[in-house]
């Protein structure tokens, strides 16, 4: 059953002017992605490719975080989120697109020296960035994981809980990853998205859209939860043996059934 959850909105002058730094951070990537003609669409994709392209554009990579540390953190972003996900010590927690590790660094905290968590990236200056976070820190419950756009590279039934967090919107090949991210989920496993109500060329994905391509793949949607600065966190449950795609071309048929559209 589908669930509501409104945090409540901010009130303080500090959380306001990060509500505003952030919209101003995700135009001003937009306009960068527009001017240089980064964002591009499912048609530019191969037509060889074994899974589907999405049929909407894809944004660019453009920074390994999403606003500053410290701003995020005065308006709590992380502690909301981990709360919102039951987030605890002895879980293990994979962080796809972790960047240079800002959530890492709070998971890593909150499970614990009996947990694990996988910073994963794609982006080799990120994943460098992040190896050298975790050394300078000593987390010892960290891994850093480099995958591809189509393979996040988890160990199979390595994972709890799976975050995605202002990135899926970045993912070119987000069928084929959501299916090679499927084995590493643990029984009842969770994967949390949040992003922006935005078009996907402007660093967001509507839910409707998220929805509607995570069901194509198996996931279901659990609850959804605002977050203070406008942005959503929705939660899905990861299919099942019964219930996942049996291989690529279940993939495409699925896809083309569930024709998701922006």
């Amino acid at each position: 059953m589908s669930e509501l959850t409104v945090l409540p909105r901010p009130i303080t002058r500090t959380r306001r002017r990060i509500a505003r730094w952030t919209t101003a951070t995700a135009l001003a990537a937009c306009l960068a992605v527009a001017a240089t003609g980064t964002a591009h669409t499912a048609a530019a994709q191969s037509a060889t490719r074994e899974f589907p392209a999405p049929n909407r554009p894809i944004s660019r990579i453009v920074a390994p975080r999403w606003i500053d540390e410290d701003d995020r953190d005065a308006f709590g972003e992380a502690e909301k989120v981990m709360t919102i996900l039951n987030i605890r010590a002895g879980q293990r927690v994979a962080d796809i697109g972790a960047g240079d590790g800002y959530y890492v660094r709070h998971l890593s905290e909150r499970v614990g020296a009996r947990g694990l968590v996988y910073g994963q990236d794609i982006e080799p200056r990120y994943l460098a960035m992040l190896r050298e976070r975790v050394a300078d820190a000593k987390w010892t419950n960290v891994e850093v994981i480099a995958g591809t756009p189509g393979d996040p590279a988890l160990p199979a039934g390595s994972i709890d809980v799976a975050l995605m967090i202002h990135m899926y919107h970045e993912i070119s090949d987000p069928y084929a990853l959501l299916y090679r991210l499927t084995p590493a989920f643990r029984a009842g496993g969770r994967l949390a998205i949040l992003d922006q109500d935005a078009p996907t060329d402007r660093h967001g994905t509507p839910p409707r859209l998220l929805i509607c391509e995570l069901g194509a793949v198996g996931y279901s949607r659990v609850r959804r939860d605002e977050m203070p600065d406008g942005a959503y966190v929705i939660t899905f449950r990861a299919p099942d043996a019964a219930s996942r795609p049996r291989d690529a071309a279940d993939v495409r048929a699925r896809v083309a059934a569930a024709n998701c559209r922006p």
